[in-house]
Parts: C-alpha cells; structure tokens; sequence
C-alpha cells in the first residue's frame, strides 16, 4: 500500500506526545516466528503424590493447565494492553512432573507467520498454566511458589534465532540441536 507521506509525518508528530502506543509493525516483513517458554510452580511432595495418583479433589492439574495455558495464548492481546492481536498457527503446552522440586514443569510453544514476535503469547500461556495448577493444588497445600518462568528460544524476524544465554534444558538443546 502507497503511503502520503505528508498525512503520514502530520500523524506521526501529531501523535508522537502520547506516552501509551503500540509499535508501528506496518513496514516489517511477515516471517515464520516461534516462541518457547518455560516455568516451574513448587507443590509440595503431597500434591505431587496426589497428581501421580490422580486424587486431586479438583480434577487433574495437568490436563486443565495445558487448556488453560492455550486459553492464555489466544487471550495475550486482552490482558496485555501493549501486545498486538495475532493469528497463531500453533499452540502446544507440555507439563512434566519433576519428583526431585516437588514441582510441575510448563512448557509453552507457539508459532505464527506474523510482523512481530510470539514471545509474550508463550509467557502468558506459561503464566496461565501455572496459575491453573495453583488453583486446583491451593485446595491440598496453599504453601505454592510459581518461579522461573523465562524464554527459553525465540527465532524469526530479522534477528533470527534468539537461545537464552542462561541455558536451555539438555533435552531442549537436543531435540534442536543446539
């Protein structure tokens, strides 16, 4: 689409004093964007026990976290002002029981062909996951602690592939090759 130039500069200086604005994406190029991101909500050995064992009084954490944390992916744009709507192409939660932290693992990962990035669609699905869990476990141990939630990898757009320099987990680093 052509631009008028003049309208374009009047806008932009007319607008340039407001504080609050999403970034401009319009001149960016469409590409294959994904995001991977991770966090850990500690639950104490009863919960974990109770997860083995399906007897959590609510239901199974695990399987409601991942709905949930779908449903917050989609609903990114809603509770974070700033952030654009996206059309996603892909959505995918993974949640691992780690018997050593007493805790639960969520993995995020999204993807869309799209002008910006999918890392906060990734973060707010971890963070909805995560909260699903506490929800269902503050019931057996109100004592929860949600912590490490991070990006873990971020590829597209001009930059490329981005890797934490924190680490990755070994079997993320394997299974791409890192």
């Amino acid at each position: 689409m052509k631009k008028n130039n003049k309208l374009e500069d009047s806008l932009t200086q007319l607008f340039s004093a407001s504080e609050y604005k999403m970034v401009d994406v319009s001149d960016k190029a469409v590409t294959h964007r994904k995001a991977l991101a991770v966090g850990e909500i500690i639950l104490g050995s009863t919960v974990i026990e109770m997860i083995n064992n399906k007897t959590m009084p609510k239901g199974d954490p695990l399987t409601i976290a991942e709905v949930s944390g779908i449903n917050g992916v989609k609903k990114t744009s809603e509770l974070i002002p700033l952030c654009h709507p996206l059309s996603l192409d892909h959505i995918s939660l993974h949640t691992e029981v780690n018997e050593k932290n007493y805790s639960v693992v969520v993995y995020c990962l999204v993807s869309a062909n799209s002008k910006t990035g999918v890392e906060m669609e990734a973060l707010s699905g971890v963070n909805s996951a995560l909260l699903a869990i506490y929800d269902l476990s503050k019931i057996v141990e109100p004592n929860l602690k949600i912590t490490n939630t991070k990006l873990l990898i971020k590829s597209g757009g001009k930059k490329g592939l981005w890797v934490n320099p924190d680490g990755v987990p070994t079997k993320i680093k394997n299974a791409l090759n890192l």
